[in-house]
């Protein structure tokens, strides 16, 4: 599964929004050194209860806009 999500560190807490096309992903982690990255792949595979390596960062790694494989396999 591909999605696009926006990302939006530094919020108050982590959460999840849908909103038609666009998902907003709000993250407590500071867009620094990849820790915003790292705290979106965790918070990716707790939410779809998959595995963080099943969750691959395609597109966007220095971006907000992201693009993110979500593999089953």
């Amino acid at each position: 599964m591909i999605i696009e999500v926006k990302v939006i560190p530094g919020a108050k807490k982590n959460l999840l929004k849908e909103d038609g096309l666009i998902t907003k992903v709000y993250l407590t982690a500071p867009p620094v050194d990849g820790k915003a990255n790292e705290a979106l792949v965790d918070f990716l595979a707790e939410h779809y209860n998959v595995r963080s390596s099943r969750i691959e960062i395609i597109k966007g790694l220095k971006s907000r806009n992201k693009v993110i494989n979500i593999s089953d396999s």
